[in-house]
């Protein structure tokens, strides 16, 4: 069971970053379906590695400069995997006025305008929210951010219905419908980093997420039917957004 369970969790490093599981971890088609649940807990490593390097920069380099250093690492460990789902989700729904145009133009790998606009956009927000943040609770920012925005995106799988079934989706190997026990561990992870706070009003952050994920999901399923990985990549961008934002207004934004 452990065995497994270590395969299914590498199966989620190489499928949501660039970081590639040890040789002796032999994966297999039948490990990646499972690996959605590990979603948040890539989070950590992406936030904890990009706080790290954050902490690190600050040392020698302004509080600015070592937040943009913090958001190219965090982007390239990714490949830009969400990122590049927020640019197609854009291109898609800005420019398609039917399922099929929608889904047609998110499968296209060339950029639009409304994805270049929609990336240039959330980039910039998320470095005047992060600017704006007081520098000693930032890298507890960075890990809750990423894992617990990663929980709102994967939540889609248990919660909402795959639009696309054709082979060439980037998704398909890990699309299938969410079990109960798989979004319980989803939901632990996705949680536990609220605890770096010394608030429990920390959880109200939760409210503002999960609307956020409601107004997502009915705007996808009135154009397509149910998301697209693409889809998950675009709410995770957004969720994480919101939560810079709710954390920079909020009272319990001091730790």
């Amino acid at each position: 069971m452990i065995r497994k369970e270590l395969h299914i969790f590498f199966a989620a490093l190489v499928f949501y970053t660039k970081i590639r599981a040890p040789k002796s971890i032999i994966l297999t088609q039948e490990h990646f379906p499972a690996s959605a649940r590990y979603f948040p807990l890539m989070g950590w490593i992406v936030g904890g590695l990009s706080a790290l390097l954050y902490w690190g920069c600050c040392l020698v380099l302004p509080h600015a400069v070592s937040i943009l250093i913090s958001m190219l690492l965090s982007i390239l460990i990714t490949g830009g995997l969400h990122e590049d789902g927020l640019a197609d989700t854009c291109d898609g729904f800005g420019g398609g006025w039917s399922k099929e145009k929608i889904v047609s133009i998110m499968k296209d790998s060339a950029t639009g305008v409304f994805g270049v606009i929609g990336i240039v956009m959330l980039l910039l927000l998320k470095f005047s929210v992060l600017s704006e943040s007081v520098p000693e609770q930032l890298p507890f920012l960075l890990i809750a951010a990423h894992s617990l925005s990663r929980f709102i995106a994967i939540s889609f799988m248990y919660t909402h219905t795959y639009a696309r079934t054709d082979d060439t989706s980037k998704s398909k190997s890990v699309a299938k419908q969410m079990s109960g026990s798989d979004l319980f561990i989803a939901l632990i992870t996705g949680l536990a980093p609220l605890l770096l706070f010394n608030n429990v009003l920390v959880l109200l952050v939760m409210i503002p997420l999960l609307l956020t994920k409601w107004l997502l999901g009915r705007y996808f399923n009135k154009w397509i039917g149910g998301y697209t990985g693409d889809c998950l990549g675009a709410t995770q961008q957004i969720s994480e957004l919101v939560f810079y934002i709710v954390m920079l207004i909020s009272p319990w934004k001091y730790i």
